[in-house]
């Protein structure tokens, strides 16, 4: 065994020490090694991809480009949404100091005879 191996038991075995045992001596649960599996060559043939058929490119570009402009159009709509409250919320707090004129009113000039 490495040493970092051994240090790495001895962490796990130092974790699991239990002093319930009478006379006061520490109880160590010895854990055995479990070697590491590695795949076998011919099981990651379950996990290979088929070749992509030749509109599934294209398609697939389409849909995420549709996704992009939804977003953006989300985007705007919350940033709209943000500036409208931000506006009555200044409108608000200047009707309620007790000011007048505090929304701009458009209208046409008028015409002098």
């Amino acid at each position: 065994m490495s040493r970092r191996q051994d240090s790495i038991r001895a962490i796990r075995v130092t974790q699991v020490m239990s002093q319930s045992q009478p006379g006061g001596e520490p109880h160590i649960v010895r854990f055995p090694r479990t070697p590491r599996r590695r795949p076998e060559p011919d099981k990651l043939s379950d996990y290979a991809r088929s070749p992509e058929p030749p509109g599934e490119y294209r398609r697939r570009m389409l849909v995420n480009g549709a996704v992009f402009l939804f977003v953006l159009a989300l985007i705007g709509a919350a940033l709209w949404l943000a500036d409208s409250m931000a506006t009555m919320r200044r409108n608000q707090d200047c009707v309620l100091s007790g000011r007048t004129g505090c929304t701009q009113v458009e209208a046409p000039p008028s015409r002098r005879w």
